[in-house]
């Protein structure tokens, strides 16, 4: 998938385009319609999961919670979507965390671009949506994510992690490198090296020596849109700033293997993935 941003958003579009979105969408995104039948949907029971509201630096933005439906002090963690916006695979990711004794939450990190759910054209979500998210503006109403979760929920912050898939990915890196509080992160095949511009001043590969947080990545050998090459060169740099983080490649794996509900899925290298993601936040006391 091209996650290649378009250019920066003045200050008159933000004005007008101020939360666009009011609460999440039902169901999947449409420019992923139909999914594939190897979907995995996880059951609810025992569990409190539903749309939510987070308080943001200049509004309110929606998000989806789950959690176990007893007990207090869940470790939390950040579940940060696709450019696809939190859809039902993002919601069924929050409840695979909350089934393990996590609070997990997703806010809708486009709620003042556009409503991404509602197209089918992916070159629209990136130029409508993707191309016009402040990096600045993901990092806030992400700690206003863990701030709520703590404050307003059962959310212990002290264990404080994250996960992020595609879009998703790239952003588990840099907060990595913006929240001291986080202990661990995982980022599922998100872009290392790119173009910056006014919106998106930084990639992975220019924190590398800055993460206060160690980021394991897990990338697919044969994924189109991020070469092995760029791959190469975060691992060098993570190996030169002596830090905790580390890469995983799968050979022969494409881009978006973990996603289910797209042919992209690879069940062997997802299940492993999450395996070594649920290791990697025990490992790191986030869990």
């Amino acid at each position: 998938m091209n996650e290649e941003l378009l250019g920066p958003m003045s200050k008159t579009d933000m004005t007008r385009r101020q939360f666009v979105v009011s609460g999440l969408t039902a169901g999947f995104a449409l420019a992923v319609l139909p999914v594939s039948a190897q979907t995995i949907t996880t059951d609810a029971t025992g569990l409190i999961a539903g749309e939510v509201t987070i308080p943001t630096a200049d509004g309110q933005i929606p998000a989806y919670r789950a959690m176990p439906a007893t007990g207090i002090s869940f470790p939390v963690v950040l579940v940060v979507q696709e450019i696809f916006g939190v859809h039902e695979y993002i919601k069924d990711i929050c409840r695979r965390f909350a089934a393990l004794g996590h609070l997990a939450i997703a806010p809708e990190l486009f709620a003042r671009q556009a409503d991404v759910s509602k197209m089918s054209d992916i070159q629209e979500i990136i130029s409508k949506a993707v191309s016009r998210v402040p990096d600045a503006q993901v990092m806030s109403d992400l700690d206003a994510a863990a701030a709520w979760a703590e404050k307003a929920s059962k959310g212990n912050i002290t264990k404080l992690a994250m996960t992020g898939f595609c879009w998703g990915g790239r952003i588990v890196w840099l907060y990595a490198a913006h929240n001291p509080q986080l202990k661990a992160g995982v980022a599922w095949y998100g872009r290392l090296v790119g173009r910056a511009d006014e919106q998106q001043p930084q990639y992975p590969i220019d924190v590398a020596a800055s993460l206060t947080a160690p980021v394991l990545g897990l990338y697919g050998g044969n994924d189109s849109g991020i070469p092995l090459d760029t791959v190469e060169q975060m691992r060098k740099a993570l190996k030169a700033a002596g830090g905790r983080s580390e890469i995983i490649v799968y050979p022969n794996t494409p881009h978006a293997f973990h996603a289910d509900y797209r042919t992209s899925y690879r069940k062997e290298q997802a299940e492993d993935g999450w395996k070594r993601l649920l290791e990697w936040f025990r490992k790191y006391g986030a869990a």
